[in-house]
Parts: C-alpha cells; sequence; structure tokens
C-alpha cells in the first residue's frame, strides 16, 4: 500500500510536468503580453482561474511539501505579475 509521501511525489511530478509542459510557456507568453501593455482577454483570464483553482485544491500537498511549496510560491508570484500587469494596462486604457 502506497503511503502518503509516494502519493504526493506521484501527484507532484504530474503537476510539475504539466506546468512546464503547458503552464510556464503559456504565464511566459503572458507576460511577455502585459510587459508590452496588452490586456488579459477572456481566455487569458479563465487560464489564471483554472490555476488558482488548481492551487487551492492542492493546499495540503503543497503544505506537506516544503520543495514544492517554494516552486509554486514562485509560480503564484508570477501569476500575480502577470494580472497585476493585465490590470494596470486595462486601466490605462
Amino acid at each position: 500500500m502506497m503511503d502518503q509521501r509516494e502519493k504526493d511525489e506521484g501527484t507532484i511530478a504530474a503537476l510539475m510536468l504539466r506546468m512546464q509542459e503547458s503552464r510556464l510557456p503559456r504565464a511566459e507568453h503572458l507576460l511577455e503580453k502585459v510587459d508590452q501593455g496588452g490586456v488579459l482577454d477572456d481566455a487569458d483570464i479563465q487560464f489564471l482561474k483554472r490555476v488558482n483553482e488548481d492551487y487551492r485544491s492542492n493546499q495540503g500537498l503543497i503544505k506537506r511539501n516544503p520543495d514544492y511549496f517554494r516552486i509554486m510560491s514562485a509560480f503564484i508570484d508570477l501569476y500575480a505579475e502577470i494580472v497585476a500587469k493585465g490590470l494596470a494596462n486595462e486601466k490605462a486604457r
């Protein structure tokens, strides 16, 4: 029978793969977009909402695994920067 640590490691591996292959490239694209004065469209906002929902649903996993917590904190900071810049760009229009 698998213990919690083994389950966490499997889940973290899957989440990290998704982050590397999908979420980080999209976040980098969105950061570039807002850095250039662009605003977030509906698809961008839905993406950011999904990421936030996933973060909330994995709070226990994140708290149990300090290394993963540090990675996710940096990633959430990136998303916060995207949202802040996107809002500033929207207000500037």
